[in-house]
């Protein structure tokens, strides 16, 4: 333990503890920009760049930035005096002379670190002018990156390298001329970037924004030639709530189907309905491979891994082109859901698919890049047209001036609003794998579950494993969320120490519930955790738990698809992959 004063309060802290931490416990806060802790992750930014943090050290002639600068016993520190007060100005002066002003129509407005940064420090006028970076937009289907905008406090170069393990981002040159960017300066598309959105989660001014596609809504909703259905993802209605004011945690599934139908969408649809679907896809393909394992057939490739998510999809895609063959080739829920809306559906309704509009509600930037993958196209025409984010959905219900806490409780339409518990727990992490159990056990086994809730399958570890028993058969399941820990499960099953015989892996921390596209979270694990609460709660409430006993599901079976796995189900619910990795490189 190490004694020091911070501001005249002593505290006893352990050796290594940076003066940051150590006034944190004597509750004295610090101005940050740079700094980043994601909590319960063991992880953290600090790499003292931005310099706002500095105080003054007893003894030492210049000032130290706190973030980095660990205590030592005796030490004293003052992070107020007007020594401290005027560099932290200067300091934000200087960042400020090199940023663009273009705060009344940047994305992030609002919700700028910068800004806010800014305004505590009392900046009201610059007395730095010169030079100002000029670099290139990058402009991709999913991310928008303006280094023009980059303050370089390198959190997302953290997040793509350490926590996701993508190694697309880092800071090159030095001095003025030093920016955060792909290699060789290339656009993220020509990258190995899986647009998960991790790294604009992160970022703290509008250096990276997701793709707006709110413009595309409103011309869409205003073609009085278009039939416009809109999708929501399990995650986005535990987290919607928090851009209106209510707490993590909060669900809001009947006031967001409410709000959808005042925005005039002309049919409020669940992808929770695709997520059974999927389950259903997924499923019998998880046991015809069991079957055939335990058959004694070498060809089987276990373990057959889960694909829903498109950030995952494109690591493997980049990163393990060997292991094509391993995944399931089940589309995700959004993909399923555009296939049988723009076929199913359409026909329903007696009108051509180029005449129908499919919009998803996710809480993913990838939806952005994988709506747009040739292979969801017929003739050219995508499957869903626009994806729009869990913080796109609640800057256009404002525009709108829809107030969804005052809504009431309002359904889903039919026939694919209709959705199980086993649904809507895809939106957390080890909840496609729990609803794929209760489906293929009572498949496999013919009798019915002992019980529906598995706990071993849930928990925020970034990794975890579990045995079920399949009613003799254990079956060993492995579960990861983050890209990182995905990447150690995929090199055990390369060195042949994985035993599963399932992996389920999602990209972002926590699932859906911590995707790039939801409000942020600013790393803090506790609202995840609510999230996490919430969608579970509403498997609890679901009337259906089983995604097998959705009588949607099978009434779609019955009048279009014939039998999971069918040839039809095939061309329209699964895909393939392709080796990404020699195109990212050339």
């Amino acid at each position: 333990m190490v004694k020091l004063r911070i501001d005249n309060k002593e505290i006893n802290v352990p050796k290594g503890t940076t003066i940051l931490d150590a006034a944190v416990k004597v509750g004295i806060d610090i101005p940050t920009l740079c700094h980043m802790k994601l909590h319960d992750m063991n992880i953290e930014n600090k790499p003292g760049g931005c310099r706002i943090c500095v105080v003054e050290v007893a003894g030492r002639k210049n000032l130290a930035p706190a973030c980095c600068t660990a205590v030592d016993e005796g030490m004293v520190c003052n992070t107020n005096s007007v020594r401290v007060i005027n560099a932290r100005r200067t300091v934000m002066e200087l960042i400020l002379s090199d940023h663009p002003a273009e705060c009344l129509t940047c994305a992030k407005s609002g919700e700028c670190e910068l800004q806010d940064m800014a305004h505590r420090l009392g900046i009201r006028e610059l007395h730095y002018t010169g030079e100002q970076s000029t670099y290139r937009m990058d402009d991709s289907p999913a991310i928008i990156r303006d280094p023009n905008k980059c303050i370089m406090c390198r959190r997302c170069e953290m997040m793509c390298n350490e926590i996701q393990t993508v190694g697309v981002l880092t800071a090159v040159q030095r001095g003025f001329k030093s920016v955060v960017t792909p290699a060789f300066q290339h656009d993220l598309m020509h990258s190995e970037c899986t647009f998960c959105g991790q790294c604009l989660a992160v970022c703290p001014t509008g250096a990276l924004t997701e793709v707006d596609e709110t413009g595309a809504v409103i011309r869409a909703l205003a073609d009085p030639k278009k039939t416009v259905v809109v999708q929501t993802a399990p995650a986005v209605r535990a987290a919607l709530g928090e851009e209106f004011g209510n707490k993590p945690g909060t669900l809001v599934t009947g006031k967001m189907v409410a709000a959808l139908r005042r925005l005039g969408f002309d049919y409020v649809f669940d992808t929770d309905f695709a997520a059974d679907l999927t389950i259903m896809e997924e499923g019998t393909e998880l046991l015809r491979r069991l079957n055939g394992y335990l058959k004694g057939d070498k060809s089987v490739k276990l373990p057959i891994l889960t694909s829903c998510c498109p950030a995952w999809v494109n690591f493997f895609e980049h990163q393990f082109p060997d292991m094509l063959d391993i995944p399931s080739t089940a589309r995700s829920p959004q993909q399923m859901f555009g296939s049988i809306a723009k076929t199913y559906f359409a026909e329903k309704l007696g009108i051509d698919r180029k005449d129908m509009v499919v919009v998803s509600i996710m809480p993913c930037v990838a939806k952005k890049y994988e709506r747009g993958r040739e292979e969801f196209a017929v003739n050219g025409n995508p499957d869903v047209d626009i994806v729009l984010t869990t913080r796109e959905l609640a800057y256009f219900l404002k525009l709108f001036n829809v107030d969804l806490n005052s809504l009431p409780e309002e359904e889903f339409d039919q026939p694919m609003g209709e959705s199980t518990g086993a649904g809507v727990i895809f939106g957390t992490t080890g909840g496609v794998i729990e609803a794929a159990v209760r489906t293929a056990y009572e498949v496999h086994t013919g009798k019915e579950l002992p019980r529906l809730d598995f706990e071993e399958l849930r928990g925020m570890q970034g990794l975890r494993e579990a045995t079920i028993d399949f009613d003799g058969l254990p079956l060993k399941i492995g579960i990861a969320h983050g890209l990182g820990n995905a990447r150690k499960l995929l090199e055990d099953i390369q060195s042949g120490k994985s035993q599963y015989h399932a992996i389920e892996i999602m990209s972002c921390p926590g699932g859906c519930i911590g995707g790039g596209g939801q409000p942020y979270h600013h790393g803090k694990v506790e609202i995840l955790r609510k999230r996490q609460q919430a969608i579970y709660l509403e498997d609890d409430l679901k009337t259906i738990r089983k995604s097998h006993e959705n009588p949607y599901i099978q009434k779609l079976y019955a009048e279009f698809l014939g039998e999971p796995m069918s040839a039809k189900a095939h061309s329209l619910l699964h895909t393939k992959y392709f080796n990404k990795h020699n195109l990212a490189h050339k």
